[in-house]
């Protein structure tokens, strides 16, 4: 397994198919909703590959000087429970430690709030709705 991380428009490519698979055709969630304003030339993904297949994937988003947001962790069905999410994840943290960030904050899908609070996140709101799914706001601080 291979792990990179940027903005390539072969890696975005990358990200985008795990995505497509993952959220739009096996979870239902309309393109509309999947891809969204966040998916930029410039947005940086971390993108798993089993050879040349993307098979895991997760966004960079960075909100303010201090914090990052990842999002759209998938991983494809046939690789679930080898950790590739939690992979996935700490890549994604690891960037954001690069870039000064402190604080990672995640609106993850209420069904996944176990996955991070195993990683060190603390639910720090009240569920609600996202693209369809009942969410929660999950905090950890980057030490």
């Amino acid at each position: 397994m291979d792990i990179l991380v940027g903005s390539e428009n072969w890696n975005q490519a990358a990200a985008l198919y795990v995505r497509m698979q993952v959220f739009v055709i096996e979870r239902n969630i309309s393109l509309k909703d999947e891809f969204d304003s966040l998916d930029q030339d410039e947005t940086v993904y971390v993108v798993i590959y089993d050879d040349e297949k993307p098979v895991a994937t997760g966004r960079h988003n960075q909100v303010d000087s201090e914090t990052i947001r990842p999002g759209r962790i998938a991983v494809l069905k046939e690789y679930r429970k080898k950790g590739l999410g939690e992979v996935v994840v700490k890549e994604l943290e690891k960037l954001g430690r690069s870039k000064g960030c402190s604080k990672s904050v995640i609106h993850g899908e209420l069904s996944a709030a176990k996955f991070y609070e195993k990683l060190g996140y603390t639910i720090t709101s009240d569920v609600y709705e996202e693209d369809g799914e009942p969410c929660v706001t999950l905090t950890k601080e980057l030490i």
